[in-house]
């Protein structure tokens, strides 16, 4: 069953039902019955019940902010090659391919990589700072190069830099005393293996991002693969993989399912995004938006990832900065529609954060300490969007996020009066009940204060009867 899509009109273009005047009784029903928690459309591993796939996932969905980190040797360059700034629109991550640069030019930057400021209980007090629940970093992007002592190469971190140690060891530590889940990124893609090639038939920057495997070699790669995904599971037990790549021609919707099927033997509780295989619904257990947030939401779990400029890996020069405010905003129009937000740094080549990115972290931490309870462990709003903001819910409670303070102090919700308790700012330690009546169309009217709390986001608690 798809969730209740409240912006969606039934066919012959008749007002929703919510919106109906005289429907008390059905709002009333209907929120209920959303505020019990919607069904969705999504696979589960073979023999996995719907309940055991809710406790497996339970953690991820009531998390909601998680941090993405985009770190690697391509942070030494930082996204300038021979004094030429390297695709603006595009991440610094890519510049091996987006300049390109040479394999015997590109690959040396590791003796340049050696991130001695690199503090893992530094970062992992900063995700707490910011109302973050969950890390998710690269252990290995698209240039092969691995941020973990890997067995099975040795163009990794501690063979190939002169950082003598493994910075995600250290995380995992760090993150385990914490109280933060840890994630790794891995790639399908990978322009250093030898069973990978350059596609002949592509130019330029196409060439790398459609690679092709030399005959009779897929086998010898995807063995690479598992043992690598191995290390990672066994040796820092991660909670989350998010898998990348997969576009390149050669990686089938079965080769997918046999990678998510290995990785579930190892760790049965691993939380998979749907680009382990193809990016379909029924992939994974997660839909991966990308730098967009899905208009009305998706009818199966899914999480935005987000950069802060416009580059994933670093970039010396990048400084088109999105506001703290806007990526507050963004953190609860996605709440609202039932999904994560995975916001990313990347960190320089020395293991410190752009100060820019902290700054704007910091700042979501303040807003999250005051109202995260309509952030974390809520689900999808049952209503429409409102003109002046957006709603969040948990059972026997709903959440109105105000963007745009009523100027005649006056909010409207789409909420039965007789089923409202109590209502409140949730800022306000003392919950002091605001004065609330029955309105037009069994709705409720909420007097506010005259001038909006935050200037960002208010949020409006409404506590409801059993």
């Amino acid at each position: 069953m798809r969730r209740l899509d409240p912006n969606r009109l039934p066919r012959g273009g008749s007002p929703h039902p919510l919106r109906r005047p005289g429907r008390v009784l059905l709002l009333a029903l209907v929120l209920a019955a959303v505020l019990a928690g919607p069904a969705v459309l999504h696979a589960r591993p073979p023999g996995e019940t719907e309940a055991a796939r809710d406790a497996r996932l339970g953690w991820w969905r009531d998390a909601r902010f998680g941090l993405f980190v985009h770190w690697g040797i391509y942070a030494v360059p930082a996204g300038t090659y021979e004094g030429r700034k390297i695709r603006p629109d595009h991440g610094g991550e890519w510049i091996q391919a987006d300049a390109p640069v040479p394999a015997d030019r590109y690959e040396p930057y590791a003796r340049q990589f050696n991130p001695v400021k690199f503090d893992a209980r530094q970062w992992v007090a900063l995700v707490r700072d910011a109302g973050m629940r969950y890390i998710v970093i690269t252990s290995k992007h698209h240039d092969g190069f691995c941020l973990f002592d890997s067995k099975a190469t040795d163009y990794d971190i501690l063979d190939r830099t002169p950082y003598t140690k493994d910075p995600l060891a250290a995380l995992a530590k760090a993150c385990r005393e914490g109280g933060v889940r840890l994630g790794f990124y891995y790639s399908q893609l990978d322009w250093h293996h030898p069973a990978q090639m350059l596609d002949p038939d592509r130019q330029g920057q196409g060439q790398y991002r459609y690679t092709c495997i030399r005959p009779g070699r897929k086998d010898e790669y995807v063995a690479y693969m598992k043992t690598q995904l191995e290390e990672l599971i066994t040796r820092y037990d991660p909670w989350v993989l998010f898998f990348d790549g997969e576009w390149v021609k050669w990686w089938t919707v079965q080769d997918g399912q046999a990678l998510e099927a290995f990785c579930r033997r190892l760790k049965p509780g691993l939380v998979i995004n749907n680009r382990v295989g193809k990016r379909r619904p029924e992939d994974g257990d997660y839909g991966t938006p990308e730098q967009k947030i899905p208009a009305t939401g998706l009818p199966y779990d899914w999480e935005t990832c987000m950069t802060m400029n416009r580059t994933w890996g670093y970039k010396t020069w990048d400084d088109r900065w999105k506001s703290a405010d806007d990526l507050l905003r963004k953190l609860v129009d996605i709440a609202s529609k039932g999904g994560n937000f995975l916001l990313n740094v990347g960190p320089k080549a020395d293991g410190t954060i752009p100060e820019e990115s902290v700054t704007r972290l910091r700042a979501m931490g303040r807003w999250l300490r005051a109202n995260g309870d309509a952030i974390y462990g809520t689900r999808a709003s049952p209503f429409a969007q409102p003109a002046w903001g957006r709603y969040t819910r948990k059972p026997g409670r709903l959440f109105a996020h105000v963007l745009a303070w009523p100027a005649d102090g006056r909010l409207t919700v789409p909420v039965a009066h007789a089923t409202v308790a109590k209502a409140y700012l949730l800022a306000d330690a003392s919950h002091e009940p605001l004065k609330t009546q029955a309105a037009e169309a069994g709705r409720t009217a909420i007097a506010l204060p005259a001038a909006a709390p935050d200037p960002v986001c208010s949020v409006i608690a409404l506590d409801l009867k059993p």
